[in-house]
């Protein structure tokens, strides 16, 4: 097992950090966190280089607020000078990293995603007549610090790079709460293991990703279901053998307590395929792929959404037609020609002076002449 040494001279190298600078402010470069930075580049880069040299650098305090989507989550979101040296880690570790995971793991990863996933479930799908599908219970909640950091040493052996790694995640703000006891525990070891992930960071996507690694081979290689995919915490194993998946869900339970870990009691069924299947906001069937109802509820959020925006000028036209086509292209990975005619035709789209304007003339044709 290769583990990688020497990292940190090309994690805090300047390019590096000036590179992770323009990746964190993809799509928020108008933030005034933002400016406030950029105006200063060069000076808060050097600062962060300085600090991250002589070992001084310490995360900043977390913004946290709730979201819908559907379930509720809360979302963390670090001061923006952290999110550049999230990148500058990221950078590093994670082309080396990623070359450990299974290939049918599709999240956060490039060439990946939701719809690369969405046609690997289908195909599977409608070529077996069972499903074993699960879902981690409060998965970025549950994440076992002790647990990852080890996992991270199997790969990484530079100490320096290893510190800013430990930096991060024992900066973690506290998460909803998880009691959950495992083989072994007494009564006070759920409350003194740290766990918990916060949701917003892009080192807590990859070190999600990476936590569930061994469980993906243990799946893989002594289960022997080859047809297993997974995306974040949700995973599927198709067979035409019933009895093959409910003995390794058992097999699977018992491995996943060595990660801390426990599946979602109702979420998590093995089922035949001819039903359907809920998958990435979708919802898989013999003949045709529809979208979920969330998945729906969501497009009307972010349509209501990008109105507003365009309405004040916050987004240009060329920005808004981009996110338009963007998210049709989602939708059209399911039969859905018809939903998204409906679903878009159902906006307009106006700046709101043109509104005013409007609004305007027709009180002069109402009380003019």
């Amino acid at each position: 097992m290769k583990r990688y040494g020497n990292l940190w001279p090309q994690v805090i190298a300047f390019d590096n950090l000036l590179q992770a600078a323009r990746q964190a402010q993809k799509g928020k470069r108008f933030r005034d966190n933002v400016l406030a930075f950029n105006d200063q580049l060069e000076i808060e880069l050097f600062q962060l280089e300085g600090e991250l040299k002589s070992f001084t650098y310490r995360p900043g305090a977390y913004r946290t607020f709730k979201i819908r989507d559907p379930k509720p989550r809360l979302i963390s979101a670090a001061p923006y000078r952290d999110r550049v040296v999230h990148h500058a880690l990221c950078n590093v570790i994670v082309p080396l990293l990623d070359r450990t995971l299974i290939g049918d793991t599709y999240a956060n990863r490039l060439g990946y995603g939701t719809h690369r996933a969405l046609k690997r479930f289908t195909g599977w799908a409608r070529g077996y007549r069972y499903c074993l599908q699960g879902d981690i219970q409060k998965y970025f909640p549950s994440i076992d610090h002790q647990i990852l950091q080890e996992l991270i040493r199997r790969r990484i052996k530079c100490p320096e790079t290893l510190w800013l790694i430990d930096t991060i995640i024992d900066a973690s703000n506290e998460q909803i709460p998880v009691i959950e006891y495992f083989p072994g525990d007494d009564l006070l070891t759920p409350t003194l293991r740290r766990r918990g992930l916060p949701i917003g960071n892009l080192t807590s996507q990859f070190f999600a990703n990476l936590y569930l690694n061994p469980f993906d081979h243990f799946v893989k290689r002594q289960l022997k279901l080859r047809q297993y995919l997974r995306y974040v915490d949700d995973f599927a194993a198709f067979s035409d053998d019933r009895q093959e998946l409910a003995e390794a869900r058992l097999a699977m339970e018992e491995f996943l307590e060595t990660l801390r870990l426990k599946l979602h009691p109702a979420k998590s069924q093995l089922f035949k395929t001819k039903q359907g299947a809920n998958f990435v906001g979708f919802r898989v069937l013999p003949d045709r792929i529809r979208v979920r109802n969330d998945n729906l509820r969501r497009t009307r959020r972010r349509m209501k959404v990008l109105q507003a925006l365009y309405a004040e000028g916050e987004i240009d036209l060329a920005s808004l037609v981009q996110r338009l086509q963007s998210w049709e292209a989602h939708l059209k990975h399911g039969d859905t020609y018809r939903l998204r005619r409906k679903a878009f035709d159902a906006y307009t789209f106006r700046r709101k002076s043109v509104m005013e304007e409007e609004n305007s003339l027709t009180e002069e044709e109402e009380y003019g002449s």
